[in-house]
């Protein structure tokens, strides 16, 4: 080639297919050898390659091996096995000769069962682990545009359930471990960050607290399940806690840039099913009253397509990991742009880490740095315009010329003949989106030195000290603009017109943590233990420049550049801790594990502080037995039961103990002289109010075979409640208010989880692993303490379009959050006849007493599937999900799905679910079962291929490209738009106006040079 850059670049580039190295125009030889186990006998199947090409093959029957134009000079064996570690040996290849290579020997590859698995305080050898832990690696994280890092692990771990709560960029998850352990406390788990315990609780102005860290730093995600993995972390453990690792730089390493860039496009994945324009009027005009019929306009508009949109992402990451001198560190700046596919949401993010990790002394002294800090800037928008948009008038413009739109920008509104807003109707929800600025911008910093010394003169003691903090501040506005419908004031400067309105809010939290432990470990004979004992400090303050603890927004006419005085506030939370646990080793079959914590909470009174949470683990390593040892079919089995107990204090206000005065909202203001005036208002206290406990026994087996080619779990619990924290109902008179958090009542989770994980194909040029977990949980409440005769349970899951009325209910006996509703009676033709249900009750009428319990909200299994196929420098994966047994309340349709608008004389219509057509209700039937519907699914939730390029521009530059499709497909009965249904505890399983999750591509490359 002419020009000398084709012919450094594009040669090699165009070569790297085909195993040919630019090494070639030397002339090539041939390479030969054997290799052996530790017995001396010939290995065969083994993988014997040149370092940066994809010439060899594997070794014959006696272990023998001859790799064929080879490139010459100085080149590096690559000799691995599935069992065995990988073995590089230096080579020189002579042109036209045979290079015979000394007979290498492999030795058993005990990573599997050495492995360090991150667990709370440390790390522990997988074979050594009594408890039920989960580890997934960056190699195995979900992939394409991921924005959470909880989405790193969805569907990768047997008995922890993921639903993202809507398809807003940055949108919280329910993240449940093994059921829900709690009624109304907290039921999230405990996240920790590079052994720094977060904040369960958000910050104003972030959907999501996680959105805040970026998941391109992270190196591990480690969940822990059980009490003998939990009850070290005592105090809010309850629900299971999640560890995750950040990357960190190695000793000796050379600097290593790399840079990632993603693009991704993101479209609306499936439509509300609403009437058309058409089949609308005629329905009106079939069903409505003349007043309805006439108020039918003449345009055709899909609102759905006038709301969502084809969204963009740009995710850009750029990393530096090496070594300078004796400091290892890792620097990394990630950048995001991420739209939503609603017209104006969108997220803006911008991250920063440091990992400084030296070794000084002789590595006597470890020293971990770390420092994460984000910008995440937000533009929200309300979810009900969604509602708005799915159910407006399709008959009606989304803009007209007409002179009294004028006041609303041209925008259509639903207008008295005077030109005032019709009560009561919806505001045009493209109007609404664009007229409203709804923004924030949350900053958030976690740090930590986390300093371990190994004590001279006392072999195997360290002295472990972990300084913390996670700071977060969050402020944002609302401004809606004059021309907003929903800003209509009949008294705006003494006459009827529109005025903007503007509210505003502010919030500080600071976390700070004081850790230290010793820990003593050391060997005798058969005998391996590890002890440690410590001391944690921990204190939450949240504050702000408004009333409430989490967000209140103060709203005035908007002037410009006014500023609002808003009142302060200031609360803290202190937990202090000690804690010990003892590892111990016989013979390296034997296990056990004896952890204890005890935690002091400043939530409750003096005399209710103090929770002690003990946890007991053992452990069988029969494959260490004399009669397994030399099986070569079984390769691992251990078998595990752990008992232990765990606490939960994580419910209501910091001061909820307290006798004490609050500070009135609006609506408990006196007008004194034609003046409001905010009041102070005596609060419900509860002085009793103590831990609630989660009790867990657990019993699992690991297992591997033929090398741990295939390999797994099987995992068999019970987990009781007790004490719950519950809002209950009271006495009236017995205290300031109805109801009150208690400690009431037991609930209980049982299940089983199963994992198997394969390596079906391992060859030089074809490779193929699988995993398959399934995770099946029971939930039941047991006990709701002493109740009035006649007491059914406790009403939650609120109905939409019903104020005041419940459609879920806690009661003994049944899994938290059934469903409480009427049995529909059926026609000939299977159609639900209106009005029409089964007396349950026989008592020839029907009321709320023929209610009974029907389905839940939580999936009884949930499954997880993933493949991964690699053809040397190509590789294909995916990840299927699949819920079973869960089921949702389509609030819309049974809100709507009716011709009671068609039948009111409002002058405004709404259009109709398309589930009328099934019905023909011509009024809401809320409680019937009919809308309590089957929501089990099966999802494609990633597909990525990818492909490696191999070196470019240099032999430094090594480039992959990657292109991803995120929720591809979704199989389900379910028939609104969305069947995973997030939220809090009283929520979860209740649709309405849910913001559906789009179908993502992504395109992505990454250059590590």
């Amino acid at each position: 080639m002419k020009n000398p850059y084709l012919a450094k670049v594009v040669l090699p580039f165009l070569c790297v297919g085909a195993g040919i190295s630019s090494a070639n125009a030397q002339g090539i030889g041939t390479v030969s050898g054997r290799v052996l186990d530790e017995k001396g006998e010939g290995l065969p199947g083994v993988t014997v390659l040149i370092e940066g090409t994809s010439l060899g093959g594997s070794t014959n029957g006696d272990g023998t091996f001859l790799i064929q134009n080879a490139p010459t000079g100085p080149q590096t064996l690559v000799v691995s096995f599935v069992g065995f570690s990988t073995q590089r040996q230096s080579i020189n290849v002579t042109a036209g000769q045979n290079t015979a290579v000394a007979a290498l020997t492999l030795s058993e590859n005990t990573t599997l069962l050495n492995e360090a698995v991150v667990v709370g305080y440390g790390v522990q050898r997988k074979q050594d682990l009594t408890g039920a832990v989960a580890q997934i690696s960056e190699k195995e994280f979900v992939k394409g545009q991921v924005t959470n890092p909880e989405q790193l692990i969805q569907g990768k771990i047997a008995g922890v359930s993921i639903v993202t709560n809507g398809g807003a960029p940055g949108s919280a998850s329910t993240v449940r471990i093994r059921g829900n352990s709690s009624l109304t406390a907290n039921n999230d788990p405990l996240y920790v960050i590079d052994n720094v315990p977060v904040d369960k609780d958000g910050i104003s102005g972030a959907s999501n607290p996680l959105s805040l860290i970026n998941p391109n730093d992270i190196a591990s995600v480690t969940v822990l399940k059980d009490a003998s993995a939990l009850a070290i972390y005592g105090n809010r453990a309850a629900n299971g806690v999640i560890l995750i690792t950040t990357k960190k730089g190695l000793a000796g390493e050379k600097l290593t840039v790399n840079l990632s860039s993603q693009t991704s496009v993101s479209n609306r994945a499936r439509k509300y099913d609403v009437l058309g324009a058409g089949e609308f009027t005629d329905l009106i005009r079939a069903n409505g009253r003349p007043s309805q019929v006439a108020a039918l306009g003449s345009a055709s508009t899909d609102w759905q397509k006038e709301i969502f949109r084809t969204a963009a992402t740009y995710d850009n990451n750029v990393s530096l990991t090496g070594s300078a001198g004796k400091l290892p560190f890792r620097v990394s700046y990630g950048n995001l742009y991420q739209e939503g596919i609603v017209i104006t949401n969108r997220l803006k993010r911008n991250t920063g880490s440091i990992s400084l990790t030296p070794r000084l002394f002789n590595d006597h002294l470890s020293i971990d740095v770390n420092a994460k800090g984000s910008r995440v800037d937000n533009r929200f928008i309300d979810n009900g315009q969604v509602g708005n948009a799915v159910l407006y008038d399709p008959t009606q413009p989304v803009r007209s010329a007409e002179a009294q739109f004028a006041p609303f920008g041209g925008y259509f509104q639903f207008l008295q003949p005077d030109g005032i807003p019709r009560g009561l109707a919806p505001g045009n929800p493209v109007a609404a989106l664009n007229n409203t600025n709804n923004v924030s911008n949350v900053d958030r910093f976690i740090g930590n030195v986390q300093l371990d010394y190994k004590i001279h003169g006392v072999e195997g003691l360290r002295a472990n000290v972990n300084l913390a903090t996670d700071l977060s501040r969050g402020d944002g506005s609302t401004t809606n603009s004059a021309q907003d419908f929903g800003n209509y004031n009949s008294k705006a400067v003494g006459q009827p017109g529109l005025s903007g309105r503007y509210s505003e809010f502010n919030q500080k939290k600071d976390m700070q943590l004081v850790e230290t432990y010793l820990a003593y470990a050391r060997q005798v004979g058969d005998l391996r233990f590890d002890v440690q004992g410590g001391r944690s400090y921990q204190s939450f303050v949240n504050k702000g420049d408004n009333f409430l603890p989490y967000r209140s927004d103060r709203t005035t006419l908007f002037t410009p550049g006014a500023t609002l005085e808003l009142p302060k506030y200031y609360d803290k939370l202190v937990l202090i801790s000690y804690f010990g646990r003892a590892n111990v080793n016989l013979k390296d079959r034997y296990l056990l594990t004896a952890t204890w914590r005890n935690d002091q909470t400043s939530r409750f009174a003096p005399g209710e502080r103090s929770g002690n949470f003990p946890a007991l683990g053992l452990g069988w390593r029969i494959k260490g037995e004399n009669f397994l040892a030399d099986n070569s079919t079984i390769s691992e089995l251990k078998l595990r039961a752990s008992w232990g107990r765990t606490g939960q204090q994580d419910v209501g206000g910091r001061y909820d103990y307290l006798s004490r005065y609050v500070v009135g909202d609006g609506s408990t203001q006196y007008l004194i002289n034609g003046v409001p005036v905010t009041t102070l208002r005596a609060s419900g206290y509860n002085a009793l109010r103590t831990w609630e406990t989660t009790t867990t026994w657990n019993l699992g087996l690991d297992y591997g075979f033929l090398d741990n080619r295939i390999s797994g779990s099987i995992d068999v619990y019970e987990r009781n409640s007790r004490d719950l924290l519950a809002e209950v109902n009271i006495p009236v008179g017995s205290n300031l208010i109805n109801r009150l958090t208690s400690n009431v009542g037991s609930l209980r989770n049982r299940g089983v989880e199963f994992v198997v994980s394969g390596s079906p194909v391992r060859s030089q040029d074809w490779n193929w692993d699988v995993n398959f977990n399934v995770a099946y949980n029971e939930n039941k409440i047991t006990d709701l303490g002493p109740q009035q005769e006649g007491f059914a349970g406790y009403q939650v899951a609120g109905v939409p379009g019903n104020t005041g009325t419940f459609i879920a209910l806690h009661t003994v006996g049944a899994p938290s959050n059934s469903f409480n509703v009427l049995q529909q009676v059926y026609d000939g033709n299977d159609r639900p006849i209106e009005g029409v249900y089964v007396d349950r009750n026989g008592d020839g009428a029907i009321s709320t007493a023929d209610n009974y319990l029907y389905k839940q909200p939580a999936p009884k299994a949930v499954f997880g599937f993933t493949s991964n196929v690699a053809y040397k420098q190509v590789n294909l994966s995916f990840l299927l999900r699949s819920n079973v047994g869960n089921y949702v309340y389509n609030a819309t349709a049974a809100n709507l799905a009716n011709f009671t608008n068609a039948n009111t004389s409002t002058g405004f219509l709404q259009n109709l679910p398309a589930d009328v057509r099934n019905t023909g209700f011509t009024s809401q039937q809320f409680f019937s079962d009919y809308y309590i519907q089957n929501a089990s699914f099966l999802r494609l939730e990633n597909v990525t291929l990818g492909y490696n390029v191999g070196k470019i521009f240099s032999e430094k530059a090594n480039l992959r490209l990657t292109a991803a499709v995120q929720n591809a497909f979704l199989i389900t009965k379910y028939k609104g738009v969305e069947p995973e249904i997030g939220g809090n505890n009283d929520e979860r399983g209740v649709d309405n106006n849910f913001y559906p999750r789009a179908r993502t591509f992504t395109f992505g490359l990454n250059l590590g040079i």
